[in-house]
């Protein structure tokens, strides 16, 4: 898969700031084993029209299809005084004539079920739907002054499914009923208590953590990792299936990569795998 020449991987790919010359869709790039996914309409909080639900489609099928990709970060462009990485679907192609072609809700699962090791860092505060976006991901970095609000109550919509599973299976009962059945924003601070951040950061160092933990991932045996992220998932989902994961633990004493991880231990050297 070919990374796009226009705008190459950026050294820092979860702080962009500043306008772009077009805005327009998510755009892809991939350098050294990362895809970046960078969400694009900065001047409109990178809202969500529907021809960006079906570019980020796209997008998760070029990265499944390239098995060189070990990591995806999913970022965005943001704007000072108040970055927000993204304000969710457009309010304005809700309904009507304009319903999209692929549902947000399809969109978040994509994501989860994406076979690199997804990362979403967040440069600034998130909103509505995109928050699920957030959730879909396996680790999820913050700065801090940012903050999340899910206004699904005060626009008199319920929320789609399985963003409320994302929502307890990964922040807990109580604080994903603070979020819906109040509509009441979280702070960074709250966010990192309950578990929606991993980690938070200063702005200026959300880029460079951003990069150690794709470096960390990329370290990892790729097969084995990939198939325990399966798992976990599958867990969360409520679809526990004993056999089918002691089918993925027999196997991977099989592969090369686990004679290699034997070998570089014994050695003490770093090992070298090759996702075999």
């Amino acid at each position: 898969m070919a990374s796009t020449p226009a705008h190459p991987v950026p050294q820092a790919p979860a702080t962009q700031t500043g306008q772009p010359e077009e805005p327009g869709p998510p755009l892809l790039t991939v350098a050294d084993a990362v895809a970046t996914i960078t969400l694009n309409r900065p001047q409109h909080r990178n809202r969500l029209h529907n021809e960006d639900l079906r570019r980020l489609l796209e997008h998760f099928a070029r990265i499944d299809d390239d098995r060189s990709i070990r990591a995806m970060v999913l970022t965005g462009r943001v704007l000072p005084p108040k970055p927000v990485f993204c304000a969710g679907y457009h309010i304005g192609e809700f309904g009507g004539a304009r319903e999209p072609e692929v549902s947000f809700e399809a969109v978040a699962e994509a994501l989860e079920q994406l076979r690199p090791i997804t990362i979403c860092a967040l440069p600034g505060s998130v909103y509505g739907g995109a928050t699920d976006l957030a959730l879909a991901c396996d680790f999820r970095l913050g700065v801090q002054g940012m903050e999340m609000h899910m206004p699904a109550g005060a626009l008199g919509l319920h929320y789609y499914p399985s963003g409320m599973r994302r929502y307890i299976s990964r922040m807990g009962l109580a604080a994903a009923k603070k979020a819906f059945l109040t509509a009441l924003p979280l702070s960074a601070e709250d966010l990192l208590a309950v578990g929606y951040l991993d980690e938070l950061w200063p702005p200026d160092e959300l880029a460079s953590e951003t990069v150690a933990l794709c470096a960390r991932v990329r370290a990892l045996a790729p097969r084995a990792i990939e198939d325990m992220k399966r798992s976990l998932n599958e867990i969360a989902r409520g679809e526990y299936d004993e056999a089918r994961l002691r089918r993925r633990e027999r196997e991977s004493k099989t592969t090369a990569d686990f004679a290699e991880g034997r070998a570089a231990f014994l050695e003490r050297r770093p090992a070298r795998f090759q996702g075999r």
